[in-house]
């Protein structure tokens, strides 16, 4: 070792230029790894040594990581110091230097001594790497020589190990600085990426792309709660294929311990090979030692988590940590409009569709499209309505069940000059007693036990418009003076209100009843019935149509196999003989229920029909009975062929083309019952 007393000699010059070299390092943009080579090659200008090492505290993990220069090569040694048992953790916990002054002789740090001796060192001394915030470590200097490090020498390598503490903390804080900025520039990089597109399938591949360059990661997936199955829904990125997986996890998963928990979760594989779980197979298969799992937080609560992982032990620090938790907050942000916009999206196209429906439905049903057919009496019943239509008067439209006179009630409504306002139907037999009154005029809150809200009635709803009664006879004596009331004054109150309403209603009315009889057998009011008869249609029964049965069968088996997607080109002539000669008393709607049974039936382009059940029954010669009664053989015969079942699919009331309630009222009022049916 060279003397230190002859402060003009060449060597001491050497050392005050070394010392300023290694001053100068820390202006120089230098990264770990060069840095310690550069001060190694420096360090040779101050002392003589044959080993060199800085011993560095990792703050994460706890432990000592060594990088040694012995000869001409920087090495970074393969294994990791616990503190406990190097010499450089012991500087680094107590601050204080350690000189071993002969190895051989020296009994402490015996895992160190048996390295040292190995190396032929005799020599040792530690110094600690300190500055004013922060402790590094240790600096370590060995030689082959004993008591090679006197109090001199202690006192310039002291300082020397300043420096090199000043060094290293210019490196660390230029290379933090520097992720700092490329973890700004990645944040703002991310938030213009997902106000970019509100695709999450577009979206996470780009985030994945800018994430990679601050934060050092083998695997990225993103976890979304499922709304409907209330589970999270694993989308994970290869970045080899970018291409998106995916997956559904279970509540082993890691992703749904941080969603479940709201806070960042640290797997490492070590710890999920000793649970035998699922986390433990996943990071098997994607090489994953540590796993970081950010839960994706909004105002309205969690909807997933940002899981990252790496394949290396060292896994993520403190500022990894960091970054993942901006971009999380982010993307929570992005995932919540994504969704939002989707749900919108797709609202925004079943709104189309249902336009498209109804405006299919006004085109066909709001004119005379759907009512098929050629022969004189519907056409000089289609002159009637024409006549009527822009006059604004009250129509009474009365028939047969499933005549159409809905349907012609419709065309007049669209003829009329009320086209462009509502036209609302109210069915009189469909509704309870109770309800009707409610469902007619409104009613207050609290104006009957359950009366929870206001509730706006038809005719309301009708104001400017039309509003359809079907069923007309249907309605209660006890009602129809307070519907008497609305035709020639056009107002009412509410039930329970004592406010009066004015409407402009125009009432086009429907009944399939004898109004006359129903006078006379005082059901009915004769003031409201002249009210209503200002100008009656009667829709013509099926069988006083004959001409149209061809017409309407082509239609319907057109309409019916389209809907169904089935190809039928023909009917047979025995068919269409049978439904000619069929009367029909179900009319069209019983009509257009057959030809749905048989393109049901129906395989190949051929319509089949089970004429049979034509056959099975003869139809009645008008004379043997009135409207009504040939009305009750007919509802008997239909249940006794449904053994008594009214509803479903296969229920009397789909072959009859009503609804069920509709069925029952009528059952009640022809005095129908179970022994009736069902012998």
């Amino acid at each position: 070792m060279a003397a230190m007393d002859h402060p003009g000699s060449l060597e001491e010059s050497r050392r005050y230029d070394a010392l300023l070299e290694i001053a100068d390092l820390m202006v120089l943009h230098l990264g770990l790894p060069d840095l310690l080579v550069a001060l190694s090659e420096r360090l040779h200008k101050v002392t003589l040594f044959e080993l060199a090492h800085f011993s560095l505290h990792d703050s994460k993990n706890n432990v000592m990581r060594v990088h040694m220069w012995e000869g001409r090569d920087l090495k970074a040694l393969p294994a990791i110091f616990d503190v406990d048992e190097s010499v450089g953790g012991w500087v680094w916990k107590n601050q204080k230097p350690v000189v071993m002054s002969d190895v051989d002789m020296d009994s402490r740090f015996g895992t160190v001594r048996r390295e040292l001796k190995q190396r032929n060192i005799r020599s040792y001394c530690v110094l600690p790497l300190t500055t004013a915030q922060t402790r590094f470590g240790g600096l370590g200097l060995g030689t082959s020589r004993p008591n090679a490090y006197e109090e001199a020498d202690l006192r310039l390598l002291s300082r020397v190990a300043k420096l090199v503490a000043l060094a290293l903390e210019s490196s660390f804080n230029r290379e933090t600085l520097q992720r700092e900025k490329a973890g700004l520039q990645t944040l703002l990089e991310v938030h213009t990426t997902l106000t970019s597109s509100l695709d999450l399938h577009r979206l996470f591949p780009l985030i994945s792309s800018a994430l990679r360059r601050v934060v050092r990661h083998d695997y990225v997936s993103l976890a979304v709660r499922d709304r409907s199955s209330r589970s999270l829904r694993l989308y994970s990125l290869d970045h080899n294929s970018h291409e998106l997986t995916q997956s559904e996890t279970t509540r082993s998963c890691p992703a749904y311990r941080a969603f479940d928990e709201r806070t960042i979760k640290t797997f490492r594989r070590k710890d999920a090979t000793e649970d035998h779980n699922e986390l433990a197979m996943l990071m098997a298969e994607q090489g994953i030692k540590v796993l970081c799992c950010v839960p994706l937080l909004t105002a309205s609560g969690a909807l997933g988590t940002l899981n990252v992982g790496i394949g290396s032990d060292e896994g993520f620090d403190d500022t990894d940590i960091a970054i993942l938790k901006q971009v999380a907050s982010q993307l929570a942000v992005a995932l919540d409009n994504a969704q939002a916009y989707r749900e919108i999206q797709e609202l925004k196209d079943k709104l189309a569709k249902e336009k498209l429906y109804l405006e299919d439905e006004i085109r066909s049903e709001l004119n005379f499209e759907e009512i098929v057919g050629e022969s004189a009496t519907l056409r000089r019943v289609l002159a009637q309505a024409k006549t009527v239509a822009p006059s604004g008067a009250t129509t009474l439209i009365l028939g047969e069940t499933g005549t159409g006179k809905e349907l012609l009630a419709r065309a007049i409504h669209r003829m009329s000059t009320r086209k462009d306002n509502s036209f609302i139907k109210l069915n009189c037999a469909a509704i309870p007693t109770g309800l009707l009154e409610s469902e007619l005029f409104g009613h207050e809150r609290g104006a009957f036990t359950g009366a929870i809200n206001q509730k706006v009635g038809r005719l309301e709803l009708a104001d400017k418009g039309t509003l359809f009664l079907d069923e007309i006879g249907d309605i209660p004596l006890e009602l129809q003076p307070k519907l008497l009331r609305v035709l020639q004054d056009q107002e009412f109150e509410r039930l329970g209100g004592t406010r009066t309403i004015r409407v402009d209603v125009r009432l086009i009315a429907a009944t399939n009843r004898d109004l006359i009889k129903s006078v006379a057998d005082h059901e009915f009011r004769s003031d409201l019935y002249y009210r209503l008869n200002v100008f009656p249609i009667v829709m013509p029964p099926l069988r006083e149509r004959g001409s149209d049965v061809l017409q309407l069968v082509r239609y319907f088996v057109q309409k019916l196999a389209r809907r169904m997607d089935k190809k039928i080109e023909t009917i047979p002539t025995e068919t269409m003989r049978a439904f000619t000669e069929w009367s029909w008393p179900g009319n069209v709607r019983e009509l257009e229920n057959f030809i749905e049974r048989c393109v049901i039936l129906t395989e190949g382009t051929v319509l089949r029909a089970p004429l049979a059940e034509l056959r099975a029954i003869e139809p009645q010669a008008e004379s043997e009975g009135t409207l009504i009664e040939m009305e009750r053989r007919h509802i008997i015969r239909t249940l006794k062929e449904t053994h008594g079942v009214i509803a479903g699919e296969r229920g009397a009331a789909a072959r009859l083309g009503l609804k069920r309630t509709t069925l029952q009222s009528r059952m009640q009022r022809l005095n129908i019952n179970r022994k009736h049916y069902l012998i």
